[in-house]
């Protein structure tokens, strides 16, 4: 399943992708860890997390299965949760083949991936970057359900190697069973799964435009959630998902049968909302640009007293001050948090380059930067101010990270295409 957006977002039955585009919040800063649970390892160099809502959920399909278990095997007695345990892990397994796949495609097509992470309803990998073309959006989206379809195969032609009715082949026709599912539901035409993204690629070839894509997906997605909510209790109780019919109707089990149909529609309506925002405000990145957003600045020497630096400032009409040495070049940032906490009493007292931030070659950014290219160059040197520099290396002004985040929000806040 896919979520275009914010990362870590949950993914029913199965996994797929997550492209985050933006940093969480507008904030242009990246962790040096992605965190999101237990580490288990890096296949691939990409960190693999178990969220702590797994646990939850495993210790639930083990007491479903187990109980399952208890009537096809009734001589295991207490060790049927024992299998039932290995079925959880055996399946979450799985997903994580179903993750890897798009991982690999991604990293074939030079997309970073920041983790994948196994949750409450399945996986998710959270690739850094949108593809490039509508082909390879396909491509990415399909590999997950394949490998899924390839592992139910799999686990099917193992089954004609072992008994029916005994503990392996119970196990391999759950793991058969579950794969199908995962791989069917993963192939519904709605964002966030991956058939949603599937169906975006699609539009996205027809129309030219990967906005109109993620517009029809998210909108079926949204379709998809109401069908659930709906249609998930419904099915079970007229026994088309295996259910007793009419039988339990007012029961543990209705309840049990709306709340997973509701967490389901939830998470497939958020995820379509999602996917949404995020491809609105992919749309916008373009208007992002360093030179629109650099505030003026002046240039004062290292010693100069903050009133009288301010008092330039104010007489030239800029709202930032680069610190310079003798032949002009600049060698630090005044930051503005600094400003504001000296009292104005003692501004004459205080020399500007006890407020500055020294300069680094990551804090130098180009003018023309803009986009995606100008959120990774301040992803990758996390600041509240940054110099921008002419191609000639010549001063222009200094960005803030609090002007890029308000640009953020005005583009969020923009009706949706």
């Amino acid at each position: 399943m896919d979520e275009s957006g914010d990362s870590g977002r949950p993914q029913p039955g199965a996994g797929g992708t997550d492209p985050a585009a933006a940093p969480d919040g507008g904030k242009p800063k990246r962790p040096a860890d992605p965190g999101g649970g237990l580490l288990m390892g890096r296949p691939f160099g990409v960190p693999v997390y178990v969220a702590p809502s797994w646990f939850v959920v495993a210790a639930l399909i083990t007491w479903v299965f187990g109980g399952q278990l208890d009537r096809v095997l009734p001589e295991l007695g207490g060790a049927r949760y024992l299998v039932a345990l290995f079925f959880a892990i055996a399946f979450y397994a799985s997903v994580l083949v179903h993750e890897l796949a798009h991982t690999v495609a991604a990293l074939r097509y030079k997309l970073p991936v920041r983790r994948i992470q196994l949750q409450f309803f399945g996986g998710v990998s959270e690739i850094e970057k949108e593809t490039e073309t509508p082909g390879r959006e396909f491509v990415l989206a399909f590999v997950g359900p394949l490998l899924s379809l390839v592992l139910g195969g799999v686990f099917y032609g193992a089954m004609q190697f072992v008994e029916p009715g005994t503990v392996p082949g119970v196990l391999l026709a759950g793991l058969m069973i579950s794969n199908l599912i995962v791989a069917a539901f993963n192939l519904l035409p709605g964002l966030p799964l991956d058939g949603g993204r599937m169906l975006r690629a699609i539009v996205w070839k027809i129309t030219g435009k990967p906005m109109s894509g993620t517009i029809a997906a998210a909108w079926v997605g949204r379709g998809l959630a109401v069908i659930v909510l709906i249609g998930l209790p419904l099915l079970t109780h007229t026994g088309a998902l295996g259910g007793g019919g009419n039988e339990g109707i007012g029961g543990v089990e209705t309840v049990m049968d709306a709340l997973l149909a509701a967490i389901l529609a939830g998470i497939i309506w958020t995820g379509a909302g999602n996917s949404l925002r995020m491809a609105r405000l992919r749309e916008h990145l373009p208007d992002l640009r360093a030179r629109t957003l650099t505030r003026r600045a002046v240039p004062v020497e290292s010693a100069t007293p903050l009133s009288e630096a301010l008092r330039r400032a104010n007489e030239a009409g800029a709202r930032a001050l680069v610190v310079v040495d003798g032949q002009g070049n600049p060698k630090g940032v005044v930051r503005e948090a600094a400003i504001v906490g000296v009292p104005e009493h003692r501004r004459p007292w205080v020399a500007v380059s006890g407020l500055a931030q020294d300069l680094t070659d990551g804090m130098k950014v180009p003018a023309e930067l803009a986009g995606e290219a100008l959120l990774d160059r301040l992803k990758a040197t996390p600041a509240t101010e940054y110099l921008v520099v002419e191609e000639t290396g010549e001063i222009y002004g200094v960005l803030s990270t609090a002007d890029v985040e308000r640009a953020f929000v005005k583009a969020m806040a923009r009706p949706e295409a």
